[in-house]
C-alpha cells in the first residue's frame, strides 16, 4: 500500500466541506421514505445486502483514563461505578478472540481506556495484535492518539483496522471534549492512513447537538481523503455519573436518518451500528439495516456498556435472512 496517501482534512470554513455539509442538511430534509429509498439504492449499488460484518469489541484496558470526554464512563474524574482494570493478560484477549471467531465474528477489536498509549503500554499490546491475527481474525485497535511511528508499529504487528472516532462536528467538539483538540484526533488518523493502516472512524449523535452538527460530522467524515473503511455510528448510551447523563434522548427516526444520510456521503464505507443498539427495537435496527448498516459489534459488552446478546442478534438476522460478510 502507497503509505505516502494522507487525509487531508478538511476546514469547516472549506468550500468543499460546506458544500458536504449543505448535502448532509437536505438528505436530513427530505421525506423518511424518499431518504430511505435513496440511502438502500447507494447501497445496493456497492454492497451485497443481504451480508452484516460481525465484530467484536474487547476492553483490554478499562477505566482510569485521563480525558473528560462527557459521555464516557472511563473517565477517571467521574464517579460512573466503573472499575478501572489494568491490562488483561495476553491468555486472556487471545481466548476472547477464540471465542468471538466461533460465534461468528470476523474482526476483533481491542480498546484501552488511555489518552495514548506510552511505549512500555504498547509492546504488549503488539504481541496481543499478533496473536489475534494468527487466529485468522481481522484486527483493530482503539488506544487513544498515537504518537509517530506508533502506527507503523502496529501496522508491522498485523493490525488491520485504527479506530479514532472524531465523535461529533467541529463546532460542537469544544462541548463534548475538553482535554483535546478536534485537530489532535485529525492527527492520529493521518499517522494511521500513513503506516498504511484502514481507519476506522465514526463518531456519536445523541449528545445534545443539532441536526446541523450532525450534519457536520459526516460531512467531516466525508471530507477525509481517502474516506475510512469502516464507519461506527453510536447512539449515546447515558451513564449516570457523566456530565450527558440526562441529555434528551434523540428520537429514533432521526438516528435512522443519520444512518442514510451517512450512507449515502459515504457509498462504499462500511457503516457500523454501534453503541445504543441494546436499546433499539428490532424493528428500528432493521430499518437501519435498509438504511445502509452492514456491519454490527456482536457480543454481550461495548467495552463498559451493554450489547444485545448473541443469541438475540442471530435470531434477528435470521428472521431478516442475514448471512455474515
Amino acid at each position: 500500500m502507497d503509505t505516502a496517501i494522507t487525509f487531508h482534512a478538511a476546514a469547516p470554513a472549506d468550500a468543499a466541506h460546506q458544500a458536504l455539509r449543505n448535502r448532509a442538511l437536505e438528505l436530513y430534509a427530505l421525506s423518511f421514505n424518499d431518504l430511505l429509498f435513496m440511502a438502500h439504492t447507494v447501497h445496493r449499488e456497492h454492497f451485497d445486502t443481504a451480508r452484516v460484518q460481525r465484530s467484536t469489541l474487547l476492553s483490554i484496558k478499562t477505566g482510569g483514563c485521563p480525558e473528560d470526554c462527557g459521555y464516557c464512563p472511563q473517565a477517571a474524574r467521574y464517579h460512573t461505578g466503573v472499575e478501572e482494570q489494568g491490562l488483561l493478560p495476553l491468555d486472556d484477549v487471545v481466548a476472547a478472540a477464540r471465542l468471538a471467531k466461533e460465534h461468528g465474528a470476523t474482526r476483533f477489536c481491542m480498546g484501552a481506556a488511555w489518552r495514548g498509549p506510552k511505549a512500555r503500554d504498547l509492546a504488549p499490546v503488539l504481541d496481543m495484535v499478533r496473536e489475534v491475527k494468527s487466529l485468522g481474525l481481522e484486527t483493530c485497535c482503539t488506544l487513544g492518539m498515537l504518537k509517530d511511528g506508533q502506527a507503523q508499529q502496529l501496522k508491522d504487528a498485523g493490525l488491520d483496522y485504527y479506530n479514532h472516532n472524531l465523535d461529533t462536528a467541529p463546532e460542537h467538539y469544544g462541548e463534548i471534549v475538553s482535554t483535546r483538540e478536534y485537530g489532535d484526533r485529525l492527527a492520529t488518523l493521518e499517522r494511521v492512513r500513513g503506516a498504511g493502516l484502514k481507519v476506522c472512524c465514526g463518531g456519536i449523535v445523541g449528545l445534545g447537538e443539532s441536526r446541523e452538527a450532525r450534519a457536520g460530522l459526516i460531512a467531516q467524515l466525508a471530507s477525509l481523503d481517502p474516506q475510512p473503511e469502516s464507519v461506527p455510528i453510536n447512539d449515546l448510551v447515558q451513564v449516570e455519573g457523566t456530565p450527558l447523563a440526562g441529555t434528551e434522548k434523540l428520537p429514533w427516526v432521526e438516528f435512522v436518518r443519520t444512518i442514510a444520510v451517512a450512507r449515502i456521503l459515504l457509498p462504499r464505507s462500511m457503516v457500523r451500528l454501534s453503541a445504543g443498539r441494546s436499546a433499539m427495537s428490532e424493528p428500528v435496527q432493521a430499518l437501519c439495516f435498509f438504511a445502509g448498516a452492514n456491519s454490527i459489534f456482536y457480543g454481550e459488552k461495548l467495552l463498559t456498556t451493554g450489547n444485545p446478546d448473541v443469541k438475540r442478534d442471530d435470531a434477528l438476522f435470521t428472521a431478516l435472512g442475514f448471512a455474515p460478510a
